[in-house]
């Protein structure tokens, strides 16, 4: 399972390390150290507190999380599979990005849930990057 450091938590999370620490201090995400002492989040962790901070409002009080040119970056909290296609959804900070793909696509990617992974979108498209 993928794991994240505070600094990449904040970034998928659209606020700062310092806020993203605050909520690891509180005991809001479990985090664990790895073997040079660096605090890390489990990427389903990771994914089930993003849906949270999304749900509740949570984040930081400067204003929204924003994106450059259409993309999304984030992580993966769902993935569903199919016959034929999949539905894969990313919580990006605030925004929640649903995507209906190929099971093929889905499995050539290794999508699952906790992974860090970005949204594409285009004109009424959304496409996914692997990160």
């Amino acid at each position: 399972m993928q794991s994240y450091t505070i600094g990449q938590a904040a970034r998928l999370l659209g606020v700062s390390p310092d806020t993203a620490r605050r909520w690891a201090d509180a005991g809001r995400v479990a985090t664990h150290r790895d073997q040079s002492g660096r605090r890390l989040i489990d990427g389903r962790d990771l994914a089930a507190f993003s849906i949270e901070v999304a749900q509740g409002g949570i984040g930081e009080e400067e204003g929204s999380y924003t994106s450059a040119r259409n993309a999304f970056p984030g992580i993966v909290t769902a993935v569903t599979l199919g016959d034929v296609a999949a539905q894969v959804e990313i919580q990006a900070g605030p925004h929640r990005l649903v995507s209906l793909l190929t099971r093929e696509a889905v499995e050539e990617l290794g999508l699952e849930v906790g992974m860090q992974a970005t949204a594409r979108v285009k004109s009424t498209s959304v496409h996914i990057d692997r990160a």
